[in-house]
């Protein structure tokens, strides 16, 4: 018996890390140009490139339940436990669903483990918290040791990110158009960050560079008073920008940073030429 972590297409965890732990990713969708795709299928660049030659906000959509159901089946079949890890609730129905599926199938398969975790969160900040149940299932651990390191990853991480532009959060409802427009006359560039589940602020600041600067201070201190333990350096398509943060933040930490872009489904919200960090600590 085995517990197997399944989470979703949001975490942006990188491929080669979700199969060296076998992590089963499902996969949310975005709705664009009267075409809907898989979010895993999508090329980064290309989406951003279409939204941005089209100006249309597009929309995204959870897994379905029955691809949900499939996935948590099939390793119900095997004999195995399984643990779900999801994007916040408060952005998305897929935690819901997830916890719908759970209730059917264990009246199915009663002898069964089956739990599902609302991560409050995305990005790396969520796969992390999988990555860290699945380390916890490869060393033999039960499930009940998992969700404990998947919560601990949870409750003891930070995602901090600035965008390049307020247009994306007026689009999609995360800043009033009036807030929107005084922060671009007066060249405002908010330090964001998930908390409780949602989008906040976190601090501003006068430009970009200011504001990534204000991010990567929060992680020395944090680093210096917590100890971190792994950075991810998320960027929406600017790849060289996220590379020299990374570079930067290795320098000054001794540790190896990974680079990645984020996807449709939470771009789409922030924007291209965002960047940001997830991190936690021990």
């Amino acid at each position: 018996m085995a517990v197997k972590i399944v989470t979703d297409s949001t975490s942006y965890i990188p491929k080669h890390i979700a199969e060296r732990y076998d992590i089963e990713v499902l996969s949310l969708s975005v709705f664009m140009s009267d075409e809907i795709r898989r979010e895993l299928d999508w090329s980064n660049e290309r989406f951003y490139e279409e939204m941005k030659k089209t100006g249309i906000f597009p929309k995204s959509a959870q897994p379905g339940i029955d691809e949900i159901r499939q996935s948590f089946e099939k390793f119900l079949k095997s004999g195995d436990q399984v643990l779900g890890i999801f994007l916040s609730s408060k952005m998305s129905g897929t935690y819901s669903t997830a916890g719908t599926v759970r209730n059917y199938l264990l009246e199915i398969y009663p002898d069964a483990r089956i739990e599902i975790l609302d991560s409050r969160t995305n990005s790396m900040q969520l796969g992390f918290a999988a990555i860290e149940a699945a380390r916890a299932a490869s060393d033999g651990a039960g499930i009940d040791e998992a969700v404990s390191r998947a919560e601990h990853v949870i409750h003891n991480s930070r995602f901090l990110f600035t965008p390049q532009t307020l247009e994306y959060l007026r689009k999609g409802g995360r800043i009033g158009g009036a807030a929107a427009l005084a922060g671009q006359i007066l060249s405002i560039r908010p330090v964001l960050t998930v908390k409780d589940g949602e989008t906040k602020v976190f601090s501003k600041a006068r430009t970009k560079r200011k504001a990534v600067d204000a991010i990567l201070q929060k992680l020395y201190e944090d680093a210096a008073d917590l100890g971190v333990k792994e950075v991810a350096v998320h960027h929406i398509n600017c790849e060289e920008e996220g590379i020299r943060m990374a570079d930067e933040i290795s320098r000054n930490l001794g540790i190896e940073v990974m680079v990645e872009s984020i996807g449709p489904v939470i771009g789409t919200h922030v924007g291209p030429g965002s960047v940001g960090v997830a991190y936690w600590w021990q």
